[in-house]
């Protein structure tokens, strides 16, 4: 009787047809919105190229081994207008964005969080300065805070021959910042060494203190110790090679000419007003990001650290900041990646990134507008995927881990 009913609800359910299967209708869909795609993209590239053909312009890669022929005003490494090419322009302009959106990161989330906790302080002064300190930046276009730092703060500065003495060996005129320059011996690789086994011990000794107090409760100052052995023992070593050998590090201090000031490093007054100008609009966006997260954290966090004993510096250190740190590192992904990109904004004040020197120079002298423009797109594009990955690995630490 069993086999007879199987035969039965077999006939009555007959086999789905192979076109309307879902799982073949969404891979026959994928199939077909790719080789649209690529045919799109191929019939672009042949019509570009034949376009160059028919105007006689040139194709390809080639031209990056071609004398540059032009100066660059900050360079990180050996340029000259003779000896170096268009692929050492792309060099140049590549580490200049990626020292100011380093150094903007780094400022602009420090500033960002202090900005942010302020604005949730208890004293009406600071809060109130922090509010309007964020409504002013944050309403106001980044190209016009540029200018303002470019034109209207560093532009009145003094000539060289009248340059502010700040004391240590440090001048300030419109040429920009003349500060003393670091000369390395050879000797200079055992404070790395130093650096290295400090920055080792640092990281072992914040794991161990962290195992303890989460199995006995107690405490240690990881900050000052850390502090101590990164800082303090690349110092310690320095000091004893200063005084048993020679010097490791020594500067080359900027001395005042008839004219101009001689010796020592110079920072461009278009690098000052660009890292200003990104750190201090960044941070304006940085500090609503850290408002959110800590307001986030439930009100009982704090009321129970209060009650073990925990002091209100303490309570936002080691209990709301943590637990706040899974809202905020989402977005503050994305503003890492606006400063990077409004980097490119210093094509306004003359400072040679990577889109002023080769979306602009390199672009205007070869003529080879595609394959610069999709390099720089690519560079960015690249920026952008690593910031993304090394955050989203931050992220994924500082997320709760649910049971």
């Amino acid at each position: 009787m069993g086999s007879v009913n199987s035969v039965v609800s077999q006939a009555e359910s007959p086999k789905k047809s192979f076109l309307y299967d879902p799982r073949v209708r969404a891979a026959f869909y994928q199939i077909l919105l790719v080789v649209i795609v690529a045919y799109l993209f191929y019939k672009a590239g042949t019509n570009a190229y034949e376009n160059l053909q028919r105007a006689k312009i040139a194709s390809g890669f080639g031209f990056l081994e071609n004398t540059a022929g032009f100066d660059i005003s900050q360079s990180l490494i050996p340029f000259s207008a003779a000896g170096s090419s268009y692929g050492d322009a792309f060099i140049v302009g590549l580490l200049n964005t990626l020292v100011v959106s380093a150094i903007g990161i780094v400022f602009a989330t420090i500033l960002g969080f202090t900005v942010g906790i302020a604005r949730l302080s208890t004293n009406w002064m600071v809060a109130k300065v922090a509010m309007v300190y964020v409504e002013t930046l944050r309403n106001i276009p980044l190209l016009l805070q540029l200018l303002f730092w470019y034109i209207a703060v560093l532009g009145p500065l003094p000539q060289p021959r009248n340059s502010l003495e700040m004391g240590g060996g440090f001048f300030l005129n419109a040429r920009g910042l003349f500060m003393p320059r670091p000369i390395f011996a050879s000797d200079v690789s055992a404070i790395l060494v130093a650096l290295a086994i400090g920055l080792a011990v640092a990281f072992v000794f914040r794991r161990w203190a962290r195992k303890q107090q989460a199995a006995t409760g107690r405490q240690y100052r990881v900050g000052l110790v850390t502090a101590g052995l990164v800082l303090g023992l690349p110092i310690l070593t320095w000091i004893v090679l200063a005084l048993t050998a020679t010097n490791p590090i020594s500067f080359d201090l900027p001395r005042k000419g008839t004219f101009n000031l001689q010796g020592g490093m110079q920072i461009l007054p278009e690098f000052v007003a660009l890292l200003v100008g990104l750190t201090t609009y960044t941070a304006a966006f940085i500090a609503e990001v850290v408002r959110a997260g800590i307001l986030a954290v439930s009100k009982g966090q704090s009321e129970a650290a209060g009650s073990l004993g925990l002091k209100p510096g303490q309570t936002l250190r080691l209990v709301v900041v943590p637990q706040a740190m899974r809202v905020i590192v989402p977005p503050l992904t994305s503003q890492y990646l606006n400063l990077t990109k409004n980097s490119s904004l210093a094509v306004a004040i003359g400072y040679p990134d990577l889109v002023q020197v080769f979306m602009g120079t390199v672009l205007n002298q070869t003529g080879q507008a595609i394959e610069v423009v999709v390099i720089t797109m690519g560079v960015y594009l690249t920026i952008s995927l690593v910031t993304s990955f090394v955050m989203n690995i931050y992220n994924r630490r500082v997320a709760i881990v649910e049971r």
